[in-house]
């Protein structure tokens, strides 16, 4: 069966999880973005105090977790196809992981790039990032400036794959819905 893959990506903070409820409850498949629970497994597993960024930047093993994380991701690329819908969304695509580390200043093999270039996804929405709506949560440990800075490095690793980014613009959760469905039939 060919079918669409749809990414629904940004920092976070921008309405991207509202956006992903607001598809599902209009009868689409989502695959749920997996840092959240990775996240919280973190926190309750790591011994530290200082528990105020990404996880991908305070697990003792970054490596591991970034291994695991691209590999969750993965799964979710591959279990699309036993999907019977025409189109399927994505909360995060594996070129999000490769963001991530690049603004954390770690380092990848070719493994994470190679799965990036074999595991393509048909269209790219990137929701900016929205001072009005942001607020941190106990999963979401990065400032509102981190927030922009890592939009800026999903906007580039998306794009050095080749990928034509469209950019959702602010809205309703409705409007925003109706950007994406509008953009996904073309």
């Amino acid at each position: 069966m060919d079918f669409k893959r749809i990414v629904i990506t940004g920092a976070p903070g921008t309405g991207k999880t509202s956006v992903i409820k607001s598809l599902e409850n209009s009868g689409y498949f989502c695959f749920h973005e997996i840092i959240r629970t990775m996240t919280l497994e973190a926190i309750e597993n790591e011994e530290t105090d200082a528990l105020q960024n990404n996880p991908i930047d305070f697990v003792s093993d970054a490596a591991s977790f970034n291994q695991k994380l691209l590999k969750g991701r993965l799964e979710q690329f591959k279990q699309a196809s036993e999907i019977k819908k025409d189109i399927v969304f994505y909360d995060r695509g594996v070129p999000d992981v490769l963001a991530y580390m690049d603004y954390f200043d770690q380092s990848y093999g070719d493994d994470f790039v190679n799965i990036c270039q074999t595991n393509r996804y048909n269209k790219v929405f990137l929701l900016p990032p929205w001072k009005e709506i942001y607020k941190q949560d106990n999963e979401r440990l990065e400032s509102y400036s981190q927030a922009v800075d890592l939009h800026e490095h999903l906007e580039k690793t998306y794009s050095s794959f080749g990928y034509e980014i469209i950019e959702v613009p602010f809205g309703t959760v409705e409007e925003r819905l109706k950007y994406i469905l509008n953009n996904t039939q073309t």
